[in-house]
């Protein structure tokens, strides 16, 4: 079986000696997987300041999970970044040597949707 780009984002944070723990679940009822806050299927602990969560995709989906990021209206990706922590879009694509490789995207706080004040 091949491995998911989430798998595959797991086992390369580990290999650089980074604490990486997968926050997606499978939702049977729904019969779909659901991210924590609606964006994040890895949470890693690494050698920078926060902690970085991480959206693993293919290398054909980047632009499309950067869009749903920018434009979660929860709010949810401001206040991750407001609490001093990051955010990754982690894309893998197969190289035309058979090997994988992964583009990392960050996600500034001036990029995406701001949280809206309670009423």
């Amino acid at each position: 079986m091949a491995a998911s780009p989430t798998q595959r984002s797991l086992d390369y944070a580990r290999r650089q000696g980074w604490l990486p723990g997968v926050v997606e679940r499978w939702n049977p009822h729904a019969r779909i997987r659901q991210d924590l806050f609606g964006f994040v299927d890895l949470v890693v602990v690494d050698d920078q300041p926060g902690v970085l969560a991480v959206q693993a995709t293919s290398g054909a989906n980047v632009a499309s999970r950067l869009r749903k990021i920018r434009e979660l209206e929860t709010g949810a990706p401001a206040r991750w970044l407001e609490a001093g922590n990051r955010i990754e879009v982690w894309g893998w694509r197969k190289a035309a040597n058979g090997r994988w490789q992964l583009r990392r995207e960050p996600v500034e706080l001036d990029a995406v949707q701001p949280l809206e004040p309670a009423e």
